[in-house]
């Protein structure tokens, strides 16, 4: 494992991997580990190390320092200009059942195993591989800031779980998560100690656990 703290993710990590010789190198990243509502998400991307678009080499970036504008814009170029894109997910089930960290890991197992191509190296955002990986895979901690593919499977994760968080929303607006994607923000909390969990809730989570007690 290694960090890196490079301002701007790059193919470095791709390139020791073997990209530069013709070896496809997939990032994986998960996103929702946070929350209090919904699924933990995760996308792989396997990017072609030449000819990435420079409009995308120099933007795509970790999505939490992206503006939600920016990363709904590039996810679809990042789509268009990949090699192989999957997105994977965990329910709020097996979040109870496994814990969050391996619901993030097998949401991350599920985006490899969803590839169009099998990888030859997996760059996986972490400290802890994904259970059942096909392929060698080394982990980054902070990969999203410093590894291209990672940095795109975040943008990606996060498109794609802000719009199921939209989806959900829709049946239960009282809770924001069109706009606080179930994180625990003060309107969250409030509406949860209003109306009281839904089956979108994680049961295990402190507040939605807290407030099961109240109401029992």
């Amino acid at each position: 494992m290694k960090a890196n703290r490079s301002d701007h993710p790059d193919f470095h990590h791709e390139r020791q991997a073997g990209a530069a010789d013709g070896r496809l190198v997939c990032g994986v990243d998960e996103v929702g580990r946070g929350p209090l509502a919904g699924p933990v998400m995760a996308a792989a991307v396997i990017l072609p190390f030449e000819g990435l678009p420079a409009g995308l080499a120099g933007v795509v970036n970790d999505s939490k320092r992206l503006s939600r504008a920016t990363r709904q814009r590039l996810a679809p170029e990042i789509r268009a200009a990949a090699v192989a894109v999957a997105v994977g997910a965990a329910t709020v089930r097996e979040i109870e059942e496994l814990n969050i960290l391996r619901a993030a890991l097998l949401a991350m197992a599920r985006a490899v195993a969803g590839l169009a191509v099998r990888p030859d190296h997996v760059l996986v955002d972490g400290r802890h591989l994904p259970p059942g990986l096909s392929c060698p895979a080394t982990t980054i901690i902070r990969g999203d800031q410093s590894s291209l593919s990672i940095a795109a499977a975040s943008i990606v994760a996060k498109v794609v779980r802000d719009k199921e968080m939209e989806r959900i929303s829709e049946e239960f607006p009282q809770f924001g998560w069109s706009h606080n994607a179930g994180y625990p923000t003060a309107d969250h909390l409030a509406a949860l100690r209003r109306w009281g969990p839904t089956r979108h809730h994680r049961a295990t989570f402190a507040p939605v656990r807290e407030e099961m007690a109240i109401r029992r």
